[in-house]
């Protein structure tokens, strides 16, 4: 096999983009793929790609428009009602959510067609939402921020070229990025059929990359809308981080739209395709190709080969390059194997070294000092990045940046030799990742605000008390924590009473029954005092809160949680 690599070794593969961009240059000519039209793909079905990460598809029945996913906020949703009328005044009637992801625009609608909009939704997406906006949200943003270079410029050699699915995650003429999601009415759980805007529709659940995804049938109209079939290879591993993507679940989905026969496929990501005989042809090898990664995977894996093993083994065959939807515009190979033998066996791979090894700053100090000190590194790591020997680059490189306080050089040094993997990879989430990483070694990025659990207001007033209240239960700090025991309650006007109990080291969440302290206040005032924005003491001195009860149990609380508004 003559396979494609996750990155080149030389630059012989890099071009330049319309906007100055530097990048591989399949990913330069998969742009275009992804750029903006508004599609008819058959009599009364649209489709908007280039609108922001995912597509706006438009179905036409009897009794008006069934819109199927939303997009990232209200003034995306708005943009493709825009490209809507240019073909029908029929007012939409009825929103679909393929999955949780792009569901934030919905309310854009009302503004179009005013009146009763029942919502159909797989019964995981609010509490997907709910999950991915408290628990994990500083990760979540920061995965977002690095894998779809939302702090990259417009234009120049980092500038952002295109995400993989699309042209960006948003656009900036869509600020100030409203949220507008209107919860599901008609839940799906398991499949199912109904009888929308007058046309026959059949729900197929299909685990992809959310496990609340489902696959949409209109069989009047052989029209399939599906957030399975990408154009590129499928993305087992996000670089952002995200729960388990199975790929046998996953081919069930697959395998569904290919008995479905359709005649049109409307994907969430990237153009339509119609005819039968390709639709099937592609499908097909799609499946495959995921089929392709489980089972090499899970044959290194019964071979007892370490996950780097396996990830340096497997690649596709070279007949995977002949469709736009297997190649590596998205993620690699590479890190989908290792992210299967994660899934499927847990992190410990059998390699011995990995079994208890040494905390990565101690690690780095005995490597280097192992070479004979630091400047014997620095050689070896530019001879490296002279030779694109790029891999030991940027170990060599990581060992220097890990020492205590080391110097700009040294970060300059790993940025380099990220910036030049970015240049040279076909996939958009590693150059995004790898541009952002250099670009906050360097000091043009500060994403230290995304290491830190905190909320905006806007974003505390999403959520529900109780829910917001939860989530902060993962900010403890075990060692403030440590032999407290204090039970500290919130009612919320029109919200009732929900409370956390520290003890042992946790917090756990109550209904605030016996809490030793009560902060009283409205919905308002509770989401500008998790955000900081208003001290508690504040709070009260102008009537907008009060306390009861005993003031350390709040106190104790709101130290363990790091929540300097409370503490008074």
């Amino acid at each position: 096999m003559t396979n494609p690599q996750s990155f080149e070794l030389d630059t012989n593969s890099s071009g330049i983009g319309p906007k100055g961009e530097v990048a591989h240059q399949s990913l330069i000519d998969h742009t275009a793929r992804l750029e903006r039209r508004f599609w008819t793909v058959a009599d009364g079905v649209w489709c908007l790609v280039g609108n922001g990460l995912s597509n706006q598809a438009f179905v036409e029945g009897p009794d008006g428009i069934i819109a199927i996913d939303t997009g990232e906020c209200r003034e995306e949703m708005a943009a493709a009602i825009v490209e809507l009328r240019n073909v029908t005044d029929r007012p939409i009637v009825a929103v679909i959510y393929t999955h949780f992801h792009y569901a934030n625009g919905t309310a854009a609608i009302l503004e179009d067609s005013p009146g009763p909009l029942p919502v159909w939704g797989h019964q995981g997406i609010e509490g997907n939402l709910a999950r991915m906006g408290t628990e994990v949200g500083p990760t979540a943003r920061r995965g977002l921020i690095e894998q779809f270079g939302i702090e990259l410029p417009a234009d120049g050699s980092d500038g952002l070229l295109n995400v993989g699915l699309g042209l960006a995650y948003r656009f900036s003429d869509h600020a100030p990025f409203t949220p507008g999601f209107l919860p599901p009415d008609h839940l799906i759980s398991e499949p199912m059929r109904a009888t929308i805007a007058g046309l026959a529709v059949e729900f197929q659940p299909a685990p992809s990359d959310a496990d609340d995804n489902v696959t949409v049938w209109f069989p009047s109209k052989q029209v399939c809308v599906n957030n399975i079939v990408w154009p590129a290879l499928f993305n087992v591993f996000p670089i952002r981080g995200e729960e388990y993507r199975d790929p046998r679940v996953l081919l069930d989905g697959v395998d569904h739209i290919v008995r479905l026969e359709p005649e049109h496929l409307v994907c969430a990501h990237g153009p339509p395709i119609s005819g039968r005989d390709r639709i099937h042809h592609e499908t097909v090898r799609y499946r495959d190709s995921i089929q392709f990664l489980w089972d090499q995977a899970v044959r290194g894996i019964n071979q007892g080969l370490s996950s780097a093993e396996i990830a340096a083994r497997i690649r596709l065959p070279d007949q995977y390059e002949a469709s736009y939807f297997t190649q590596m515009h998205y993620g690699l190979a590479e890190h989908h194997v290792r992210q299967i033998q994660a899934g499927l066996r847990g992190w410990f791979d059998g390699d011995p070294a990995n079994l208890f090894p040494l905390p990565p700053a101690e690690r780095a100090q005995r490597l280097v000092a192992g070479f004979g000190g630091a400047e014997n590194v620095r050689s070896a790591c530019d001879r490296a990045i002279g030779e694109d020997d790029l891999r030991w680059a940027i170990e060599l490189a990581t060992w220097l940046v890990r020492l205590d306080d080391p110097p700009a050089a040294d970060r300059s040094r790993l940025a380099t030799a990220l910036r030049t993997i970015g240049q040279r990879t076909t996939s958009a989430n590693v150059r995004n990742w790898t541009l952002t990483r250099a670009r906050e070694l360097e000091g043009s990025i500060d994403l230290s605000r995304h290491r830190q659990h905190t909320f905006g207001v806007r974003a505390a007033l999403a959520l529900s008390p109780a829910d917001l209240i939860a989530a902060l239960r993962v900010r403890v700090d075990p060692d403030v924590a440590a032999g407290q025991d204090a039970h500290l309650a919130f009612y919320v006007a029109d919200h009732g009473i929900t409370g956390l109990h520290l003890r042992r080291s946790v917090a756990v969440p109550t209904d605030g029954a016996d809490a030793g302290a009560v902060v009283a206040l409205d919905r308002t005032t509770f989401a500008e005092l998790v955000a900081e924005r208003i001290s508690l003491t504040d709070a009260e001195s102008v009537g907008r809160a009060s306390v009861t009860g005993d003031r350390s149990a709040l106190a104790t609380v709101a130290a363990a949680i790091g929540l300097e508004s409370m503490r008074s």
